[in-house]
């Protein structure tokens, strides 16, 4: 629905609540701010099918610009700021950004950014001053507060996390519709619940596809959208009793810290009214699964899908306790699991997944691009998978953190997932380090809880509580304990750090346990 219709309809009510402070952005204020910015950028030459990049933190600021580029046939991206200098300096020359707009805090990035993008023209800053950069509420003051006359919708344009490589900008085909039409997600939530009514909770930062396109498509259905400037698991559950959240998202990690939190804790807050809770973006343990639905009952949802928007997935709790590791059936896109050859493989076994689904483009990449679609034309997000009889999807892993041990495929996940609830353990990885006989030798990478004792003790104890669940050969070899964990708040893990940091030196062995000794 068109902003100025539901500014009309909704007027003081809270579009965007910062969750911390309780600080609220009206749908009334929301029109008019977007507005303001919409006409500074066609001051400043920018037409349909330009692009913006932001650079901020988790801020009120952001959805006026957001919304100003989505009424104006703009794309916009959103730099992942946890990210290193050079990445972001590449995102926003990548994107061929003519304005970008960030935070005073994140100067030190903004100006290495602005600095090294060769068709940015203008920037602007908000939170706070920075010499020699105009302030965006000086710039949009005397600029009018209703629509610009040309509107139409833009689109947002994301950037991969960078996991194991440079960030790659995938390129949305610009729709040329009248502002008001709505992107494809804006008209999907109405399925999961979402009214004027529905109160929705961001846990994930705002540069992250699902926490942009929800905290969009919830305005525009009316609703209210709060978001967190970055996720802490009590305040999460004191947010949901105290603005009676109806919806709120979250990555499995965010999960396994609610459910570490002490049973008093937990149980201090009332959380009827979520009607919904949403998971996505990398794969869920099934024992954490299976708490979260003995927590909160059948309100949890997953999805899975890419910011390259080929394929969408649903599972509820009903049907994943029939279905366990399921990810779901294909709402858009068709499934197929190939072999290396290109043949399509029965179901139960595992392969390369491959989409018949909405088309994509990696920007200026035309290699990345080929390589990620096939003479068919389907594509692929490098996942590795399988179906079951019934059509069901589920992950093994990534293509790019196979572990071949041996001659042998090893799937990273399976292995954190045999060690994710264990009470020792804040966060877990597991990646594949040069071994002399076997080729690739399993090493996990460990994050230990407050107040516990890392060291060759920990190391057997971890190894002897994973030999419960999985087979012997699939068991760590060596073990890393660290105080810092690459894990982006998307829930994704920077292994091409963990990889490039590896240092023998530092690994502690795990004892080998044969099946007697499980």
């Amino acid at each position: 629905m068109d902003l100025t219709v539901l500014a009309a309809e909704h007027g003081d009510k809270a579009a965007y609540v910062a969750a911390e402070s309780g600080e609220a952005l009206t749908f009334r204020e929301l029109e008019a701010r977007s507005n303001q910015i919409a006409h500074l950028f066609r001051q400043l030459g920018l037409r349909r099918g330009d692009h913006i990049a932001l650079l901020m933190e988790n801020r009120l600021d952001l959805f006026p610009v957001f919304w100003a580029a989505q009424r104006t046939g703009l794309y916009y991206t959103a730099v992942n700021w946890h990210l290193t200098a050079d990445e972001a300096v590449y995102i926003v020359d990548n994107c061929q950004a003519k304005v970008l707009v960030s935070s005073a805090p994140l100067e030190s990035i903004a100006a290495q950014a602005a600095a090294g993008a060769a068709r940015l023209q203008h920037r602007f800053v908000v939170g706070g001053s920075v010499d020699g950069v105009p302030s965006l509420d000086t710039a949009m003051a005397d600029q009018p507060a209703t629509p610009v006359d040309d509107q139409s919708e833009g689109y947002y344009m994301f950037y991969s996390s960078g996991t194991s490589g440079r960030p790659k900008g995938i390129l949305p085909e610009m729709p040329d519709v009248p502002f008001g039409t709505g992107l494809t997600l804006d008209h999907q939530l109405p399925n999961f619940g979402f009214s004027p009514a529905a109160i929705y909770l961001n846990t994930g930062p705002l540069y992250h596809a699902a926490p942009i396109g929800w905290s969009m498509g919830t305005v525009r259905n009316g609703a209210t959208a709060i978001f967190m400037s970055r996720f802490d698991p009590e305040l999460t559950l004191k947010v949901i009793e105290e603005r009676k959240v109806t919806h709120a998202q979250f990555v499995p990690t965010m999960f396994v810290r609610m459910l570490k939190l002490p049973q008093e804790v937990r149980e201090r807050y009332d959380l009827s009214s979520l009607m919904l809770a949403v998971h996505a973006a990398a794969p869920c343990p099934i024992p954490v699964k299976e708490a979260m639905i003995d927590w909160l009952g059948p309100k949890v949802l997953e999805y899975y899908a890419g910011s390259e928007s080929n394929c969408f997935f649903v599972i509820s709790a009903p049907e994943w306790l029939s279905h366990k590791g399921s990810v779901g059936k294909a709402v858009i896109g068709r499934a197929h699991v190939l072999d290396a050859e290109g043949n399509e493989l029965p179901p139960g076994e595992i392969g390369q997944l491959w989409f018949d689904g909405p088309d994509f483009e990696y920007h200026q990449d035309p290699e990345k691009t080929a390589a990620a679609h096939d003479e068919r034309g389907w594509s692929t997000l490098g996942d590795l998978g399988w179906l079951d009889e019934e059509g069901y999807l589920y992950l093994a892993d990534r293509r790019t953190d196979l572990i071949i041990s041996g001659g042998v495929n090893i799937y990273p996940r399976e292995v954190e997932e045999s060690l994710a609830m264990h009470p020792a353990v804040q966060d877990i990885a597991v990646i594949g380090v040069p071994d002399d006989e076997m080729g690739q030798r399993i090493h996990a990478v460990v994050l230990v809880a407050e107040g516990v004792d890392a060291g060759t003790g920990l190391a057997a104890e971890l190894s002897r509580d994973a030999a419960t669940r999985i087979a012997a050969f699939k068991l760590p070899r060596t073990v890393e304990f660290v105080e810092d964990f690459p894990r982006l708040p998307s829930g994704k893990v920077l292994r091409r750090n963990l990889i490039a940091d590896y240092d023998p030196e530092r690994a502690v062995s795990m004892p080998r346990l044969n099946t007697q000794e499980k």
